[in-house]
This record gives structure tokens, sequence and C-alpha cells, in this order.
């Protein structure tokens, strides 16, 4: 059976029409055309973005630096490989992502960012894969839908992760993450709620990414190391964050070059 549907609301036919192709540079990325590699590690801390660079990058080259948010394109194993900041939060990652696929011409970011475990089974320095990214942002508002869309990676991205963490041994889990607007939450029962839902850990960014990556039409996956155990009072220091958290680097590179 053939479903025709006929789009008669010119509100509605003006709401959905895709975004124009942005021209770099923009306002908060000052790289030039095909300064970034089709592929984009993307890290909430700038430090961390230096760090992969030139860590694993094969001739890094600094291509964005305003307002401090790194952005280095190299190669990895002879594969053009990128990696830049995306700040904390929503509001960030949404800007910093949306710049890079439509301006740049970017298909596929990875984030490689920490997390808060929810779960008893998820411990710290586990590997989390989001599947899906529930959320208390307000970020869909923007697109006007009859209804709550749901945040998802792209599969693609996601199996060749999950096949990755496979091969490297790593130990890895495969499901919800929460997006939260608010890291000092007011409500002290709300990881609680989101834990009984199944959802594995906390993050601050993927939500939006994702929605970016559905809007725009490109690829995207959140790949976290759990830092701190909510429930139980166990954390990583800010340095361990920064430099130690490599599987899960290592993880995301061999994804951007399979």
């Amino acid at each position: 059976m053939t479903y025709i549907f006929e789009v008669t609301d010119e509100r509605m036919e003006r709401k959905m029409k895709k975004p124009e192709k942005m021209t770099p540079p923009t306002a908060h990325n000052e790289a030039k055309p095909g300064d970034f590699a089709k592929t984009v590690l993307m890290p909430g801390d700038p430090r961390r973005a230096e760090f992969i660079a030139k860590t694993y990058l094969e001739s890094p080259r600094l291509v964005n630096n305003v307002r401090g948010v790194n952005g280095y394109t190299g190669t990895y194993k002879g594969v053009p490989v990128s990696v830049m900041a995306s700040g904390m939060g929503v509001p960030s990652i949404g800007i910093y992502s949306y710049e890079l696929f439509n301006a740049y011409d970017v298909d596929n970011i990875i984030r490689v960012g920490s997390a808060g475990s929810i779960a008893p089974d998820v411990k710290l320095r586990d590997i989390v894969l989001g599947m899906g990214a529930c959320t208390n942002t307000a970020y869909a508002g923007q697109y006007g839908l009859r209804g709550t869309f749901a945040p998802t990676a792209s599969y693609a991205l996601l199996k060749k992760a999950a096949d990755a963490a496979e091969k490297m041994g790593l130990t890895y889990h495969v499901g919800n993450l929460l997006t939260s607007d608010t890291f000092y939450s007011a409500d002290q029962t709300e990881a609680e709620d989101w834990a009984a839902m199944g959802v594995k850990a906390i993050e601050m960014e993927a939500a939006a990414l994702y929605m970016n990556a559905a809007y725009l039409g490109k690829n995207a996956l959140a790949i976290c190391t759990i830092s701190d155990e909510v429930f139980t009072g166990r954390v990583t220091t800010p340095e361990e964050r920064q430099n130690t958290f490599t599987q899960m680097m290592e993880l995301a590179l061999e994804v951007s070059i399979s």
C-alpha cells in the first residue's frame, strides 16, 4: 500500500527546509575550507584535544584556536583525521558540531568525553557507547516537532565501535546516556529516576550532537569513559581525565579509519 502525504500548511513547509550552506570561516572557527578531515574526534576539553593530536596524529597542525577551542588535523595510520574540542554543555557542542557539519563538510563526529556512571554494572574507567541520548534539554524545541524526538547514534559508527572494542578487549557497555543541562542539580533524586529507566551514565553533550547529525544528514557517536560513579563517590582527577583515558581515544581513532 502506498501512502501519499500532501503538505498544505505553508508554515510546516517553511520549518522543514534544510538550512543554507555556511561558508568558512565562521564566527567560532577560523579554519579554511578543506582544513578539517571528514571525521572529527570531539572531546570537551581543549587540552584533551591537544593531547590526542600530539600523541596520536602524524604531522598535526593547528587549524582553529578561536576562544582557545583547539582544532587539529593530521593523519592516523595514513588516514586524515581531525580533533577539536566542543567545550561543555549542549549550547557549546551545538555550535561547534553544527559548524563542522554545515560549513566544513565534516561527515562524522565522534564525541570522546567523560561521563558519570549511574548503573551498578558500569564502573570507573569503563567505556560507554551511547546508543541513545535521553535528555532534559530543550534543544529539540527548535525543530517544532509534534512529539518527542529520540536522539540516537549513527548505527554504522556504533557497530564499528562495538566491533573494535571487542577486538581490543575493552570493557564497554552499549546503552542510553543522559545528556543533562545541569551538573549541580537541585533535584537530588534525578539520577536515581534515570537509573531506574536503565540509563547507563550522565554527560552533557551527546543529545545535541545527535540532533545536529540527524538534522543535517550526518553521522555521530558518543564514546564516553566513566570518570566517576555517581552513587559510590569514586572519581578520577582532572589530570587523569585529560591524559589517561587513552583506551577511549584509541577506540575512536580506530573507528575513524575503519
